[in-house]
């Protein structure tokens, strides 16, 4: 598998690699090929111009100078993704396809059932993470992959910059994934539940 070679892909590439750190960077790039490797299995087949874009600004939104404090980092890099694209020429449905893989790929339940990049992303991220699907998916593939831009100490290296990229703003991450993370590593942080919003409402019953 190679990445798609394209000036939009290249200047990208070199715009997030100097902007996030090596970790984030290797990670962006293997949720590419583990989302092309699960295209195939699933019989899809994304934009690979539109895919690379999306899986490299896919977690930017936790690192200056792409990060904002008011709304979830998911965004904060569907919105850079985005602005790149329209900036770059592609057509207003291109840019939000890779709004939309961006803005969702921490969403469990939507995404892949979705478009074949929005999907795909998800479920790149989703292995790069999790480990989800390592059973079906090739070895050897995966292998080489992992070989071009290895792991290292990636679940401990990652949970850090995942906190680190959103410590200074938890209230964004309530209603997310990202709130129980916080909630494990931020000393005082507790996720407000949706039980305790519907109770405390300003409703009568």
């Amino acid at each position: 598998m190679e990445v798609p070679e394209t000036a939009a892909t290249a200047e990208a590439a070199k715009l997030v690699r100097e902007s996030i750190s090596p970790l984030l960077y290797d990670h962006s790039r293997r949720v590419y090929f583990f989302a092309r490797i699960h295209a195939e299995r699933l019989g899809v087949k994304p934009d690979p111009e539109l895919l690379y874009l999306a899986a490299l600004f896919h977690d930017t939104g936790l690192v200056k100078p792409f990060s904002d404090e008011e709304q979830r980092f998911e965004v904060d890099g569907a919105d850079h993704g985005r602005a790149f694209l329209l900036g770059h020429g592609f057509s207003a449905a291109a840019a939000e396809t890779v709004w939309t893989a961006i803005a969702l790929h921490t969403t469990p339940g939507i995404p892949h059932r979705m478009g074949p990049e929005i999907a795909a992303t998800y479920f790149g991220v989703l292995t790069d993470v999790l480990g989800f699907g390592l059973d079906e998916l090739d070895a050897d593939r995966v292998a080489e992959v992992v070989a071009v831009h290895p792991r290292g100490d990636f679940k401990n290296e990652f949970l850090r910059a995942y906190v680190d990229g959103q410590k200074d703003r938890p209230e964004t991450t309530n209603g997310t994934v990202n709130s129980d993370v916080l909630e494990h590593f931020i000393p005082g942080f507790r996720r407000v539940k949706t039980v305790e919003r519907i109770l405390g409402s300003g409703w009568e019953s």
